[in-house]
């Protein structure tokens, strides 16, 4: 027996954090919509990731307005399944239309009438707005020399769950940003040997001064910034949660027992090679850290805060030996190496979204979510609209311009189409919206 086409105003494609606050803005609006989810609600927190992840901001910031972390105090970092359940207590706490287990198979602008016409796991739906609200973590991102290293176990970090997984033997973590620091921290505290990968990167004081890195980020006026700063297009933030939150201190690896190593370049004949960039890329981390020191001081200074100095907080330790006689290059055999875990990052995997909306490299064309393809939207990227797109808090904002947007889409449709709103009632069948209740 054939499936009614389900027609709906707007289509949310994913569940998670942008999927949530994009349903809450659009029900504001008074915007029919359907969000439809492939697995659970906020699912990547659940099943995605490392089981000791916390959150990288502290639980007053990385959060929605109006709904706080239950029994979590301000200060605290929200584990990774308390993420997951604070999205779905914020998405029944206005009963957002959302619909899991369903798979969107593709988006395609319908010929000669306005929409879209989506298919899905559970059949067809008919949209005149599609809001893509999947997130930038969809394909993990492995360097092509993975190939080359035959004999070794590799995961990427999207596979890593905890030390216990992994076999006897040393660890190569390549890449130093949130996810590679802790995954490193955590496997030397486990007691393996590590080597760490470190690229250029950021590293702000987790706390300074009695405020979180991400206040000072705020009052400073930093995650308002719209564009990355010229050189910067490639610098990992390397911040951590983990065990109540702390500075992501390379030095203090080091001596705490990780080898680092330089930017990884190649692999050949059981052996990696690195950069010799190691001691530029940790001077250049000190140089930002130090920065926003500056930066935070003077703010105190010129508004007249009453807040403790912290003048340890300038101390840095001695260099280690690996950052004063760097590996170049390592024999994973020799040295012992048994897995490597790529924490490389992720891309973006929009080959179901079948519209012009894409440039060459496949990642979306938009201006503040709105895409160059009428009637699509992006939220829940980083740099989506400004620096802090790519937090929590971040996301709920974007995700209130693309529905005041979305709304006002409607209203010329809707005057445009009233002179011919009686014929097409009398010509159109009624259609069946028995995918869900839509509202």
């Amino acid at each position: 027996m054939p499936v009614e086409t389900v027609q709906i105003d707007t289509l949310v494609v994913g569940a998670g954090q942008a999927g949530v606050a994009m349903s809450e803005h659009l029900s504001r609006q008074g915007v029919p919509h359907l969000v439809l989810e492939r697995n659970r609600i906020a699912e990547a927190w659940r099943t995605a990731r490392w089981d000791s992840l916390v959150a990288n901001g502290p639980a007053w910031h990385d959060r929605f307005p109006g709904l706080e972390f239950e029994g979590l105090a301000p200060d605290a970092f929200a584990a990774k399944d308390q993420v997951a359940d604070y999205f779905e207590a914020y998405a029944s706490k206005f009963n957002a239309p959302i619909r899991t287990g369903v798979e969107v198979k593709s988006v395609q602008r319908n010929s000669a009438r306005p929409g879209f016409t989506v298919e899905t796991s559970e059949g067809r739906i008919e949209a005149l707005h599609v809001v893509v609200a999947t997130g930038p973590f969809q394909r993990p991102v492995i360097p092509p020399i993975a190939t080359q290293m035959a004999g070794v176990t590799q995961i990427h970090s999207a596979e890593y769950r905890n030390p216990q997984q992994l076999s006897e033997g040393a660890v190569l973590v390549v890449g130093a940003g949130s996810s590679g620091v802790q995954i490193a921290d955590e496997l030397q505290r486990a007691g393996k040997q590590v080597y760490l990968s470190v690229g250029a990167h950021d590293r702000p004081p987790r706390a300074y001064r009695k405020r979180d890195f991400c206040w000072w980020l705020g009052v400073l006026g930093e995650w308002d910034a719209e564009a990355v700063q010229p050189g910067k297009e490639h610098v990992t933030i390397a911040v951590s949660g983990a065990r109540g939150g702390h500075t992501v201190d390379f030095r203090r690896l080091a001596h705490d027992g990780i080898t680092l190593v330089g930017l990884t370049q190649s692999f050949d004949a059981g052996v990696v090679r690195f950069e010799s960039n190691l001691a530029e890329n940790i001077a250049r981390g000190d140089e930002n850290y130090l920065a926003l020191l500056d930066a935070a001081d003077a703010y105190i200074a010129r508004n007249g805060l009453d807040l403790p100095l912290e003048p340890q907080a300038r101390e840095l330790l001695p260099d280690p030996h690996c950052l004063t006689q760097p590996i170049l290059e390592l024999d994973l055999v020799a040295a012992g190496v048994s897995t490597v875990i790529w924490a490389t990052g992720y891309s973006v995997d929009y080959s179901w979204l079948q519209v012009d909306a894409l440039d060459a490299n496949g990642k979306p064309r938009h201006q503040r979510g709105v895409s160059s393809e009428p009637g699509v939207y992006f939220v829940g990227l980083p740099w989506l609209s400004r620096r802090g797109s790519a937090f929590i808090w971040g996301v709920w904002h974007d995700a209130r311009h693309i529905a005041d947007h979305i709304a006002k889409q409607r209203t010329y449709l809707a005057y445009r189409d009233a002179g011919e709103r009686q014929c097409e009632r009398d010509s159109q069948p009624s259609k069946n919206n028995s995918l869900m209740g839509v509202r």
